[in-house]
């Protein structure tokens, strides 16, 4: 049984019209963003809450969740709203009237600042040019720079503290949160961590993530000392108590966390096994909802040419991507399910009661959503079809846009989706489920046993039906997934019987 919270009261999200999809997953699941955008959104939250000394820890109160973001506007117009840095250092000549052409320039254009005055910089560089240089460099580690156009939605790689701000949009004048790339998923990200059973384990790697190193001492060196005013956040809504989901997330980050890589290389994994990880949130709660088994991904390991595999990883795919939908269908079935529904409509105002019915539960409709005949019937099936519209808009695509975003979702050699995992996610997979060496076969068992994922024969013959079964070709696709891990690094063939995957990245692999 799924532990479920109550959801929020109606003042609390004012905008949302309907409350169906947030009701299954939380509010929210939102397509329109990448793995890195997810999880520097996750920490900002997790760096505001470490800051008020409650990191992963909700009090015993799961919602809401509420904290305060760095804006850093300073910093942000420097980097990113200072065109003619560059020209100025270029151009060379004399220190004193480069160091006078910007700092006016500045004052005049920097937007969101409390007072427009960049005049501290003078003293803190002893050149304009080691100041240039500087900003360049950190320039050069935006995340994702050729997908954010607007400079207030620019982020540099998270260094550490002073590198974590609210994406936000300037174009009215003041500073307004923006839902473009932080879109919730973060928040979504933090409070499944926070439900965890990891998170007491988790909370002393993720506070070194926010001070200490040389980068994010000289990103505070570019900021004036002055006390920021920030606005309080948190929107997100997590239905669930507790779940397995949560506790799976929690185990994978604790492992990456606990080799204690550099961040340069942790967080790229962290970032797509968090996406990952969302993925299956949505897949696992919608099986539960209809009552399905676990989802399961047919993985092909891509081939030259057109493999039996390669079909039934389409099918997997187009499968586990109509299931959030009918989990939709299948709440809305469930509200004409309950008592009080056919109690309503066996009453003396079937209409009048129905409608209140579904104005309490899924705040739908208003007086403008509904203009049909005064019917019930007619009534469910209206908010059938407004409710499964609302859910393609964003919510549906999520299987899509993270699966493709954490690389388990491909196009490669073919026009159709499928299941065809990256590198880079093998990888990350491997790091957080292989201590230091584990036998082939295991690792293939194990990715079946905790993510669903369908690569070799032993797996497919439990997740397939017998008509879709072929020994031969997971067999062939299991050869190749071989090939790639020994190609990068990560497996060792000591005999014709004897396989061992290593992690790379543990002092004891040998």
């Amino acid at each position: 049984m799924l532990d479920i919270l109550p959801s929020p009261p109606v003042h609390d999200h004012p905008r949302n019209d309907m409350w169906v999809d947030e009701q299954i997953w939380g509010h929210r699941l939102w397509d329109s963003t990448t793995p890195w955008l997810i999880f520097l959104e996750f920490l900002g939250v997790a760096e505001a809450c470490e800051r008020e000394g409650r990191l992963l820890d909700d009090g015993g109160q799961p919602y809401p969740l509420r904290f305060k973001p760095a804006r850093r506007l300073y910093l942000r117009n420097i980097l990113y709203n200072s065109e003619s840095l560059t020209r100025l250092a270029a151009r060379g000549g004399n220190d004193a009237a480069a160091w006078d052409e910007w700092i006016a320039t500045m004052n005049e254009r920097a937007q969101g600042v409390p007072v427009r005055d960049f005049g501290y910089l003078r003293r803190r560089f002893t050149s304009f040019r080691d100041f240039a240089n500087l900003v360049g460099m950190l320039r050069s580690s935006t995340i994702e720079s050729g997908s954010n156009k607007r400079w207030s939605s620019r982020f540099v790689f998270p260094f550490g503290r002073h590198a974590l701000y609210e994406d936000l949009n300037l174009s009215t004048g003041t500073a307004s949160r923006e839902y473009i790339n932080f879109g919730l998923p973060g928040e979504l990200i933090y409070q499944m961590l926070c439900r965890s059973s990891s998170a007491a384990a988790l909370r002393p790697h993720l506070s070194k993530a926010f001070g200490g190193d040389p980068c994010d001492r000289l990103l505070a060196l570019v900021e004036p000392d002055y006390e920021e005013d920030r606005q309080t956040r948190g929107n997100a809504f997590l239905p669930y108590r507790t779940h397995d989901c949560f506790d799976e997330l929690g185990r994978d980050w604790l492992a990456v966390l606990e080799l204690g890589l550099p961040r340069f290389d942790a967080y790229p994994h962290l970032a797509l096994l968090g996406a990952l990880h969302l993925l299956r949130y949505q897949l696992v709660v919608s099986a539960q909802i209809t009552e399905r088994p676990a989802p399961s991904f047919i993985c092909e390991i891509v081939a030259p040419r057109k493999t039996l595999v390669r079909e039934l990883s389409v099918t997997s795919y187009q499968r586990n991507n109509a299931l959030p939908e009918r989990a939709v269908e299948r709440f809305v079935a469930a509200i004409a399910e309950e008592p009080d529904w056919q109690a309503a409509q066996a009453g003396e105002a079937p209409y009048t009661d129905c409608r209140r019915i579904l104005v309490d539960r899924v705040r739908w409709p208003s007086a403008q959503d509904y203009e049909g005949p005064h019917d019930p019937e007619q009534l469910l099936g209206e908010f059938r079809r407004a409710a499964v519209a609302r859910h393609r808009n964003h919510v549906a695509n999520v299987h899509r846009s993270y699966g493709l975003g954490a690389g388990l979702v491909s196009r490669r050699g073919t026009t159709r989706l499928r299941y065809a995992p990256t590198d880079a996610l093998l990888k990350a997979l491997i790091l957080a489920n292989v201590g230091s060496r584990m036998d082939y076969r295991g690792l293939l068992a194990r990715l079946y046993e905790r993510y669903g994922l369908v690569i070799g024969e032993r797996e497919a013959r439990i997740a397939l039906d017998p008509d879709d079964y072929d020994e031969k070709a997971f067999a062939a696709n299991s050869a190749r997934l071989e090939r790639r891990l020994r190609t990068l690094g990560m497996l060792r063939r000591l005999s014709d019987a004897c396989a061992y995957v290593e992690n790379p990245m543990t002092r004891s692999a040998r």
